[in-house]
């Protein structure tokens, strides 16, 4: 058992790295909450201390701002839709032993691993060139016009290759969560004449729903920062800019680091607001 002494140097030696990290966190973020108050613009000369909440109206009354939101929201809720249902159905299957399943999980979980600019470009350029790209041979393959996926189809497309990217991440917690089922109970299901669909609704789902409320959470509070991938194929036109994007050009393309420095606080705020929620719903199902 810990004496207060050994509780004491645990915590002193803690300390400088609890310090650091304190730091890390809250230096940027107190720096753009006190920039969001602020007339900004250093390209054009100005810098006027105390406009209040003048960035912060001028950023929600804009007409960019709630579309940015739907955008955002639309794109987080496609891609958690078909990771999880991939996952749980790429899960199943790896769970079924074949030949090299090594192997093939490996390849499963390679993309997770790469870069979101890698990811983006390799799809823009290798898939979805409507000129050169797989997609494009495959389509006249069969005799059909090429479809231009980010003219035509620009907010599927990033749906496409995010879910592509973060697919492997779900197949993994989910493929964990099957494993640890109880195959009896598998094995007396099928014994009392329970079908494959029915035992997958009534025991593996269920036992599968803290893991998917957990990806869920995981994802969702990585996805509501999207910006890498959007940057390199749309650049936020055709209907892809989320708040994230619509921040970026506010301080980089606007050159208005206060009108920006406000939306990311916004950003922020909503963030924690989809956390919390998604949170009091992990905490419901963990407890059950």
């Amino acid at each position: 058992m810990a004496t207060q002494h050994s509780r004491s140097a645990a915590r002193l030696m803690m300390a400088p790295a609890v310090i650091l990290l304190l730091g890390w966190m809250l230096v940027p973020l107190v720096m753009t909450l006190y920039f969001s108050f602020m007339d900004y613009r250093p390209l054009r000369g100005i810098t006027e201390c105390c406009v209040g909440f003048q960035n912060y109206e001028r950023f929600i009354t804009s007409s960019s701002f709630l579309d940015s939101i739907v955008v955002t929201l639309t794109m987080v809720g496609g891609i958690l839709a078909i990771t999880v249902i991939g996952g749980i159905l790429l899960a199943m299957l790896l769970d079924q032993p074949i030949w090299g399943q090594g192997i093939v999980r490996i390849l499963v979980i390679a993309p997770f691993f790469v870069m979101p600019t890698v990811s983006a470009l390799v799809w823009k350029n290798m898939f979805m060139d409507p000129v050169n790209g797989i997609l494009a041979h495959i389509w006249r393959f069969f005799g059909a016009q090429p479809h231009d996926w980010l003219s035509q189809s620009p907010l599927f497309s990033i749906i496409l290759i995010v879910s592509w990217q973060w697919l492997p991440f779900a197949t993994l917690i989910l493929l964990t969560a099957i494993q640890s089922l109880d195959s009896e109970q598998l094995e007396a299901s099928e014994m009392d004449g329970a079908g494959f669909l029915s035992r997958f609704w009534y025991i593996v789902l269920p036992h599968l729903a803290r893991a998917i409320t957990v990806v869920i959470l995981i994802q969702t509070i990585f996805l509501l920062s999207i910006f890498a991938e959007i940057y390199v194929t749309t650049q936020g036109s055709f209907g892809t800019r989320t708040l994230t994007y619509l921040v970026f050009q506010r301080v980089l393309e606007s050159q208005n680091v206060g009108l920006g420095s406000a939306g990311g606080i916004l950003a922020v705020i909503l963030a924690n607001i989809i956390a919390i929620f998604l949170m009091r719903i992990v905490g419901k199902n963990l407890d059950a």
